[in-house]
């Protein structure tokens, strides 16, 4: 059972801090034993169901490192590691190395790819994700970075000033090196991790029935981010299934948000008030893996240990107006710890009785230990703890899974892969409550790959997929940057999502793709908010619901079209969600990030030494459904930027990149009921309206050793 709560309060609604900020550094690679020359460097289709683009093809856009070429592909977008899932299956992206995943967690594939030199990469490789593996089964598109093997040292760095329109100017710098010797290669990298903006605006709330203002904020917000890494990796690379990695990192990270906050209310005394938010975050990771020949296929150990320490203070100070006495506000503190160690036993074979196989199984223990205190403050600071449902909890659960996958070449053009994997999870909570529970799935999957001839692709998917809980949602917290309290739910129980996916793509205009993407989604105990016993808002199951979207991508060069050294991607995607809210009574769509449409164009021209483009954004509204409001995030208008890059030789590239080019504000529109949704109307409104304006970043990235 939960405490009672012993004050009842509504905390005055404060803008939240938008952004977070990743620092991270790339582990060692392994090295590919073949070269797979293609003798024009253009893209082409081999018999392993592959697209190769050969590293002349990237050429023209003269990229300084393994993300520029990655991002250059056409049709490909990366898909980021999930450092939230526990345990390794379910946190793959959909980039490998010499066709392996990496055995990081807490890096995204973006960062580990800035930090390969270009010159390292001897092509990239593009397949359905059956051919990388059982992590990647189901995916259309998994894209494989080989690396040259070549001895010697590589490196890149880069320094970068960011200019707001304040008048802040933000340093930031990064950089690496490669060193491969003989069997071995060594990867060192650091990041400093400044980032920021300030932003300006204002919050108008009104009454419902009349739009009548009741108060109007005037704030200003000053955001810093401090997001340092530090990363080390090897790789032994001794022939065929015959490796060993090992990469640890170190990651210590603040995020401060100081809000000047102008209160005007009607009819009331003005008052000068204060939000302040200090997070720090540090996390560390330590992991490897080991593969070696068995049975004609090869044997993989993963093991991996990460922790995450969290120390966040909140504050908001209610001072009269022209004075630094404090008459009221909040304070909160939470300090958590999170720990994560695992580890996974697989093996694989090319051809066993005709058919491509893999079985492995994972552990893993996972383990958050959470203390979260509340106060109220009064008149000259006095305070007062509000007894939040569950403040002080520890979650610890250890998951398995086991899992076989096989494969089979129907036709020369038709691939059948299934799978099966059986999870189960032990998982307890206790401190504040007490909740023990015993969880198993099976999530079978069933994938048909079709390439035909002129470059045709299709693929039709069905799987099941298990959401993961987040031990966060057991416990509760205030959230005074929006005024409200969320309250904990021991109770929460994952949902099942059944995925179907079918993908048609073709070659255009020469090395250009068009691609189109359909996808239905059956999802059961949808989690959403309910109203819990204690009368808060908190995570929870709402029942059935659907999700329906298509995704649009075309990349193409415009050489046929008469604009030459020019290229174009455009990417569109129109969805609709479905639940039955418990609430109203009524359908509606899934609160989170799924706008109803959404369309992004990005024009880049490549030059001798000089390259330039523009991006373009717009979606529809990002809609989030609580127990008391509806939470709707807005742009403005169409958001911008815009680069110029200028190449005074092969090692250097200097850059300077236009932020928010179009002075794009970020906006919300909340809608609150009283006492919750399940009144026909809102009592009171709230528009928030944030601007950081445009932004300049100047940055020089230089490359070292190799050959120049």
């Amino acid at each position: 059972m939960s405490k009672a709560n012993k004050v009842s309060c509504r905390i005055v609604g404060v803008p939240a801090a938008l952004l977070a900020s990743l620092a991270l550094a790339a582990p060692a690679w392994a090295e590919s034993d073949s070269d797979g020359a293609v003798a024009d460097g253009a893209a082409e289709a081999t018999g392993k169901r592959q697209t190769v683009y050969q590293a002349d093809y990237f050429a023209q856009f003269a990229p300084t490192n393994a993300l520029d070429i990655v991002r250059r592909v056409p049709g490909f977008a990366i898909e980021e590691t999930n450092d939230a899932i526990r345990g390794f299956s379910g946190a793959a992206g959909n980039v490998v190395f010499n066709g392996a995943r990496p055995s990081s967690k807490a890096e995204a594939l973006s960062a580990m790819l800035a930090r390969i030199p270009a010159r390292r990469v001897l092509r990239v490789e593009v397949a359905p994700g059956d051919v990388y593996g059982t992590d990647y089964a189901g995916k259309s598109q998994v894209l494989n970075v080989v690396l040259s093997r070549e001895g010697g040292i590589d490196g890149t760095a880069t320094a970068s000033l960011r200019h707001l329109h304040d008048g802040t100017v933000m340093p930031d710098g990064n950089a690496s090196v490669l060193i491969r010797s003989g069997k071995s290669t060594f990867n060192l990298s650091a990041k400093s991790g400044r980032a920021g903006d300030v932003e300006v605006g204002y919050d108008d709330v009104r009454l419902y029935s009349d739009n009548s203002r009741l108060e109007l904020r005037e704030k200003t917000n000053d955001i810093d981010f401090y997001y340092p890494r530090f990363a080390a990796g090897w790789a032994y690379e001794d022939g065929a299934n015959r490796s060993a990695h090992l990469n640890l990192s170190y990651a210590p990270g603040r995020t401060a948000l100081k809000q000047a906050n102008h209160v005007i209310p009607t009819g009331g005394a003005e008052r000068d008030d204060q939000l302040e938010q200090d997070y720090r975050d540090t996390a560390y990771e330590l992991g490897g893996d080991v593969t070696r020949p068995l049975g004609g296929g090869a044997i993989k150990l993963v093991a991996l240990g990460n922790r995450r320490d969290r120390n966040y203070f909140d504050s908001y100070y209610e001072r009269p107006g022209g004075t630094a006495t404090i008459v009221g506000g909040f304070e909160q503190f939470q300090k958590a710890r999170y720990d994560e160690v695992l580890g996974r036993l697989s093996w694989s074979h090319p051809k066993l009785a005709g058919f491509s196989a893999e079985f492995g199984s994972e552990v893993a223990y996972n383990k958050l230990e959470n203390a979260t205190e509340l106060y109220l403050l009064g008149p000259a600071g006095a305070r007062t703890q509000i007894d939040l449902p569950i403040d002080k909890a520890t979650v610890d659960e250890f998951r398995t899974q086991t899992y076989a996958n096989l494969g089979h070449q129907l036709t020369s053009a038709l691939r059948l892969d299934t799978s099966l994997a059986f999870e189960t999870s032990k998982l307890k909570v206790r401190g504040d409550t007490t909740a023990d529970r015993s969880l198993s799935f099976l999530k079978p999957g069933i994938t048909l790959d079709w390439k035909g001839a002129k470059g045709w692709h299709a693929q039709a998917s069905m799987r099941r997929e298990v959401a993961q809980l987040d031990f966060y949602d057991f416990i509760s917290s205030a959230e005074l940057a929006n005024g409200r309290i969320s309250g904990g739910n021991a109770d929460l129980v994952p949902q099942r999502t059944w995925q179907t996916r079918f993908t048609v793509e073709r070659p255009v205009l020469g090395q250009g793709l068009i691609k189109l993407e359909l996808g239905y989604d059956w999802a059961s105990l949808l989690q959403d908010r309910v109203l819990t016993d204690e009368g808060f808002d908190a995570p929870g199951n709402i029942g059935n619901g659907t999700r329906k979207f298509a995704a649009f991508t075309f990349d193409a060069p415009l050489e046929k079209l008469g604009l030459k050294a020019t290229r174009i991607t455009i990417n569109a995607t129109v969805q609709d969600t479905s639940v039955l809210d418990p609430l109203s009574g009524k359908r509606r769509g899934w609160s989170g990030f799924y706008p109803a449409w959404e369309w992004t164009v990005d024009l880049r021209r490549d030059l001798a030494h000089w390259s330039y483009g523009l991006l373009l954004n717009d979606r529809a509204d990002n809609v989030f459904y609580r127990i008391e409001e509806v939470d709707s995030l807005i742009l403005e208008r169409i958001y911008g930027a815009a680069f110029v890059e200028y190449r005074p030789d092969k090692r250097t590239t200097l850059r300077l990149d236009i932020d928010n080019a179009f002075d794009t504000a970020g906006q919300r529109y909340r809608e609150f009921y009283v006492p919750n949704r399940s009144a026909l109307t809102p009592t009171f409104t709230e528009f928030r309206h944030r601007d950081a304006h445009v932004a300049l970043t100047f940055s020089i990235t230089r490359s070292f050793g190799g050959k120049g």
